[in-house]
Parts: structure tokens; sequence; C-alpha cells
């Protein structure tokens, strides 16, 4: 973070919230290597003491069970818990006791995400025939799922509704929640509440690497899952890492992240806002700024240093600009969007003249909003879309949430003695090259004379 000081939410100008990157005059595309240096984010690891302590987590949980979840819920947490599981009375209670307008904002966002996510089940029963061999997929569900909803520093019952909606809109049989325990020993009220309204069977009060670990491997109280999603610190982000294989997980979805493409003709207030709002979610994201306009960097940082002085989260939007607020200085808006596909962000807010025109520009990135009038709360909470996204680059390989995260696909193969006979040459011709000998009998007595297929 550059210089500056705050008087009375007063900003004075010459110093920068924002650090400033000047890529101008370089190919990006021929040498990104400018942006590895300025951008390059932190190693998941984030160091090795950070691994080490995840792994004697979950070498604790799956060695002591339920024993040592409260122990851990103790030390990290600071309160003591009897029963790990949250009654579902208390969940249903804490439904009927939220005040109106939030119960109403609540079922809004829960049907908005039940919506969207229906369009993904994919129709089954469709049936691929070819050589006379007839090919089909059953989709199914996974049996059980975890989800995990981060706490402490916030109240995320919106991450309920992502997290747990697309389970059961595959159809998951059985969905259990992890979310740490508030100093009271229990999760807050508006997390139970989305938990009841979002059908979810179990809830537990155990946060952290600890979470993980007990949904993979399960303990005295907390069964074993098939699928792990939903996002959190680093220690959850590496504990996720490290059951991958014992269970499946959709990403590594870590802290939040958000590259703003921008121009003279944006908001400067609207820039800077946006940019906020996704650094008061803490340290270890990035809040990027991406502009071809020296007066525009000038005004968005000016508008987000008063903003961040105003913030009651001051503390987590100035530890994230400190790491990762910057301004980044581009030829053009093919430049900005060289960039933007480099940092691959969670979020991406495309906000300069001609917005709709570079969609088809973007290549990396976990979820994009088009316009001054789309910013990405929007998309975290009621546009229906999964806000659980794929952060530190891995949005080069990796997506949103998707219903596809708790399903399977599982091929089903038929045909008859005719189409048998027409692939044996090429079913025997592999074998016979990979010395897979059985592989090629397996056909050849099926369509052998009778007596010869009795061998």
């Amino acid at each position: 973070m550059g210089r500056g000081c705050f008087e009375t939410g007063r900003y004075d100008a010459v110093f920068l919230m924002l650090t400033r990157v000047d890529l101008r005059g370089r190919d990006l595309a021929a040498d990104p290597g400018p942006l590895a240096e300025a951008l390059a984010p932190p190693a998941p690891e984030a160091g090795e003491g950070e691994l080490a302590a995840v792994r004697e987590v979950i070498a604790s949980v799956r060695e002591g069970g339920d024993e040592a979840l409260r122990a851990l819920t103790a030390r990290f947490d600071g309160c003591d818990v009897d029963d790990l599981r949250v009654p579902q009375e208390r969940c249903d209670a804490a439904l009927a006791g939220l005040e109106p307008a939030f119960r109403d904002a609540l079922t809004f966002a829960r049907d908005q995400i039940e919506a969207y996510h229906r369009t993904q089940l994919d129709p089954q029963g469709e049936v691929h025939t070819r050589s006379g061999i007839s090919v089909r997929e059953l989709v199914r569900p996974v049996d059980r799922a975890g989800c995990y909803v981060p706490g402490g520093r916030a109240t995320y019952p919106s991450t309920v509704l992502m997290t747990a909606v697309p389970a059961r809109v595959a159809g998951v049989g059985e969905v259990a929640l992890c979310v740490p325990p508030g100093p009271d020993g229990w999760p807050p009220d508006a997390t139970l509440a989305a938990a009841a309204l979002a059908g979810v069977d179990e809830v537990y009060r155990v946060g952290g690497a600890q979470a993980i670990a007990a949904l993979a491997y399960g303990t005295e109280t907390i069964h074993p899952v098939d699928v792990i999603v939903g996002p959190g610190n680093v220690y959850v982000a590496l504990a996720k890492r490290e059951v991958s294989g014992v269970v499946g997980i959709e990403s590594l979805a870590g802290p939040s992240e958000l590259v703003v493409v921008a121009d003279d003709e944006t908001p400067a207030a609207w820039a800077a806002i946006d940019l906020v709002a996704q650094a008061e979610h803490g340290p270890g994201g990035k809040a990027v700024l991406v502009t071809w306009s020296e007066a525009a960097a000038d005004a968005i940082d000016e508008r987000v240093a008063a903003l961040t002085a105003e913030s009651p989260r001051r503390e987590e939007v100035e530890s994230t600009m400190k790491s990762g607020g910057m301004a980044v200085l581009v030829d053009d808006p093919k430049a900005a969007m060289a960039v933007s596909n480099w940092v691959a962000p969670e979020h991406l807010q495309l906000m300069c003249a001609g917005a709709e025109g570079l969609v088809e520009e973007v290549r990396c990135a976990g979820a994009v909003f088009v316009g001054p009038w789309a910013p990405a709360p929007v998309g975290d909470y009621v546009a229906g879309v999964n806000h659980v996204l794929p952060t530190a680059r891995t949005a080069r390989f990796s997506s949103a949430l998707r219903v596809d995260d708790f399903l399977k696909r599982i091929h089903v193969v038929s045909l008859d003695a005719d189409a048998l006979a027409g692939v044996e040459p090429t079913v025997s011709s592999f074998a016979e090259i990979e010395g897979l000998d059985a592989h090629g009998r397996s056909v050849r007595m099926r369509i052998a004379p009778p007596e010869e297929g009795r061998e």
C-alpha cells in the first residue's frame, strides 16, 4: 500500500491506496513475465507451518474423533461444545424467528439459486447408437455431501444456500453442514435459518481444518461424506487439498478476488465501492483495478481511500489492500483483458464503455459481471449463479460450484451378437498389441460356434 493519511474521512490524494503497476508499452500476450512478477498470487500453502498445522489437525481428528473435535473447537473457536450436532429444532426456531424482511430475502435467494441450478441438470435416457453398440449415461447423485460455511469474521447464510441448494437439486440423499460456532458455542441464527430453509439434514458446530477432516474421515458423531464443497481460509483450503481423493472437492476456494476493468466513463465511486466490497472479506484476497486511463485510476484510488476510512470493516479492507490492492495501467482494452485472463479472477467486473463487446475476450474467470449496473454482490446473493468460485488462478482450469459437482455419470453399454461380431476384429487387435489375451478371448468365445464357445 502506498503512503497515505486519513483525517476524519478526508484523504490526501497525493498518496495511494492501490499499488500502482504500470504495464503500458508492453506486449503482455508475447511476454507475460511482468504480469507474473506484479500480480502472482501467494502460494496456496502460504508456508510450511500452515501445512504442517493442517496435517496435525487432520491426524488428530482421524485418531481422536469427536473428542479431538471438541478439543480443537475449544482451542480455535474459544468455546466448549458437548453435542457437536445442532438440533434440527434450533435451526427451525432460527428460521421462524427471522425478521420478516430478511426471511423474504433468504427465500427469494434460495428460489433464484434453485431455479438456475436446475438448468444444469442434463436430460437422462438419451441413447447414442453406432456400429450396433448402444451407449447411454446414468446420472446419479452422490449419497452424502458435506458443505463448509466459514465463520469468525462474518456470518454467511448466503453460502449455506449456495452449497446446499445445488446439492438438493442434484438429488443428494444426505446433506451435512459444518460451520464454526461463535463465542456462545452456537453458529449464528441466520446461518441455522438458512440451513433449515435449504433443507440441510445435519448441522455441526465445527469449523476449520478439523471440520474438513471430520467430513472426510468421519467421527463417532459425523458420518463421512462423498463430496466436500465450500470456501474457507488457507487452513480450510489446505485441508480440502489434503483429503482430495478420499472425497471429491469442487475447488480450493479461498480468499476473495475482484478485477475491475474501468475507463473514464466508469463512475469512480461505483468502481471503488466494489473493490472495497471484495476487500472487506479480509486478508489474502485481491482487489485489482485495470484501466488505460491514468485519470480514472487516480479518481478511483482516491474514492477507495475515502471509503476504506469509513468502512466498519476497515481493518480487513486495509489488510487486503496492503497485500492485494492494485491499480494496473495498460495501453488499451485488449491489454486489459490480457491482464484479467492472466489473473483469472474469482470475480470480473467489466465497467468500461463497450463492456459487452469484451465478454468474448474472457478466457479465465469465475464469474463475469457486465456493465455498471451489475456489481458482483448481485451474484453473491440473488442472481442465482453460484458464489463458490475458483480463486488463486484456478479459474484457468476450474469453474463455479455446479450441480455436476454432486453428480456421477455412469456409462451403460449394450449390444447384440451381430454387433459384437462386427467389432471382434478391432477388440482382438487391441488385445493382441497390449498383451491382454483374455480381453480378446472374452469377445471371441461369445461369437464362436456353440461348442467352441463353451471352452
